[in-house]
């Protein structure tokens, strides 16, 4: 289970954290210290890790409870965004301008001079491979390009922490790969990254350190081995198709662990 907050290590650290909508809970009562380095948030769809990270970066306010991101309350702290990339689940582009010119215009925002952003922009395509496409519209991106584009955007201006909301969805098998090998190379260049997933061996192929989410809650934390044993204790449902039904139920209902 998930170890009590600890603010003197944590670049996040959530205590008592709860989030809703209306009647939806999008977080229930989640206490975590997320270590420095690279950590997967690991569940189902719906489960909350897109609402834990848009609290994380603070995008949503929290219901109940508190929670620091590199040290500082993140509610209301303009000053801290700089210090975070985002990578959302959801695209939001401006599909007329260019790859270029919106990362270019996201820098900009953030006080810089065209120059500066502009060649910012540059390096920040150059490391998820888009310099081909730099000049050509968005919404003309497949999948896999606007994928990337939106690691260019959270990656530009060399934030201190990336979040990555389920970053591989939609690429092509050569795509994932070459994205874990990047993000994989962001940690070891000393970048703490959170990046979900509902899919485990993709969490795994990024990072050993795994906060397992389900239904609001943070269920547990540990390497992927451990997490490996809790999902194997869990319950499974098993559908098997057989001649003759009723004498296999019957073996099965013997059983004590077969419910």
């Amino acid at each position: 289970m998930t170890n009590a907050a600890d603010p003197g290590t944590g670049i996040v650290v959530a205590d008592h954290l709860s989030k809703w909508y209306g009647q939806v809970i999008g977080l229930n009562d989640v206490s975590v210290s997320v270590p420095p380095g690279i950590t997967g948030l690991l569940g189902p769809n719906g489960a909350g890790k897109s609402t834990f990270m848009k609290v994380i970066t603070g995008q949503l306010k929290p219901s109940k409870g508190t929670i620091t991101v590199l040290g500082e309350p993140i509610w209301n702290n303009p000053s801290l965004y700089f210090r975070i990339g985002f990578c959302p689940e959801q695209d939001s582009f401006y599909e007329r301008m260019t790859g270029l010119e919106w990362v270019t215009a996201l820098v900009r925002l953030n006080g810089l001079s065209d120059g500066d952003a502009t060649e910012m922009a540059h390096r920040a395509l150059k490391a998820v491979e888009l310099t081909d496409a730099a000049n050509k519209k968005i919404g003309a991106y497949s999948k896999g390009m606007r994928q990337r584009i939106k690691l260019a955007q959270a990656l530009v201006h060399d934030p201190q922490l990336l979040i990555l909301d389920e970053p591989l969805a939609g690429m092509d098998p050569i795509g994932r790969r070459k994205t874990i090998r990047l993000i994989r190379d962001w940690g070891r260049a000393g970048k703490s990254i959170i990046v979900s997933s509902h899919i485990l061996h993709e969490i795994e192929s990024m990072t050993s350190n795994i906060l397992l989410i389900n239904q609001g809650r943070i269920l547990a934390e540990g390497n992927v081995h451990q997490i490996r044993d809790l999902i194997d204790e869990h319950p499974h449902t098993v559908y098997i198709r057989a001649e003759q039904t009723r004498a296999l139920a019957r073996a099965f209902l013997a059983q004590d662990d077969v419910l």
